[in-house]
């Protein structure tokens, strides 16, 4: 049997595709492979074009099929938004084909191992910084003329800081979403326009990684998270 061939980057499928072309919004997730990511590239699919930034590409194939499956179509970008030259390439891969981007969700995040704060491990710490700062300006530094005036980016926070065990993540986090809240506050009359959102506790990876023994029946599922989210997003956009 063929192998299905997948859209994936550096964006090189010839820019007249008819699976593209029947979309004419776009959306850019990074942390798309699986947890909200993939939940809302699943809840976008019908209506914008998705392209899925992930680090696992079987993850963002299993993601591919269930977009097709909805009737919708995918770019697979198997990255690491740490990677500066990747996230160029991406960015302007974007432009060339597209144009620009109408929305923007950023769920990547890397979750260190919760340890007491005089036992943080120096590597842990600097991927934590990487991954949930410096790859996050440098995002909205590439991202933000992709948008435009008219685009809109999601951030999601999580706030940890300052809890007991959460030094790595609860500080990079809270600067991660201080990045986005002065960015907010910036562009709020010229746009993009940049939204802030606090999910409630989903059975996700990074959450496991946290309360390994937690009873998850209890979360609220990705899906419902998503559709919570997008509502959210319709209610801001047409007030």
């Amino acid at each position: 049997m063929r192998p299905k061939r997948r859209d994936t980057a550096p964006l090189d499928l010839p820019r007249g595709a008819v699976h593209i072309a029947v979309m004419s919004k776009t959306a850019l997730i990074t942390g798309a492979s699986r947890g909200l990511g993939a939940a809302l590239a699943e809840a976008l699919a019908p209506t914008h074009h998705i392209i899925a930034v992930g680090r696992t590409t079987g993850a963002l194939e299993e993601l591919d099929d269930r977009i097709q499956a909805k009737g919708g179509s995918a770019t697979l970008a198997p990255m690491d938004i740490t990677n500066a030259d990747a996230m160029a390439v991406l960015c302007r891969g974007i432009h060339d084909r597209w144009g620009g981007l109408d929305l923007w969700f950023h769920c990547a995040v890397h979750a260190a191992p919760l340890t007491p704060t005089d036992h943080i491990d120096t590597k842990d710490m600097e991927k934590s910084i990487a991954g949930n700062i410096t790859a996050t300006a440098r995002l909205i530094t590439f991202v933000s003329p992709l948008l435009g005036a008219d685009g809109t980016a999601i951030f999601f926070d999580d706030p940890r800081a300052g809890t007991k065990f959460f030094g790595s993540y609860g500080a990079t986090k809270a600067a991660q979403i201080a990045l986005a809240t002065s960015w907010q506050a910036e562009t709020a009359q010229i746009g993009p326009r940049v939204h802030i959102v606090t999910p409630e506790p989903m059975p996700t990876a990074t959450r496991a990684r946290f309360f390994p023994g937690e009873d998850r029946a209890a979360l609220s599922d990705t899906a419902t998270q998503a559709a919570a989210v997008l509502a959210q997003l319709s209610e801001n956009s047409a007030s």
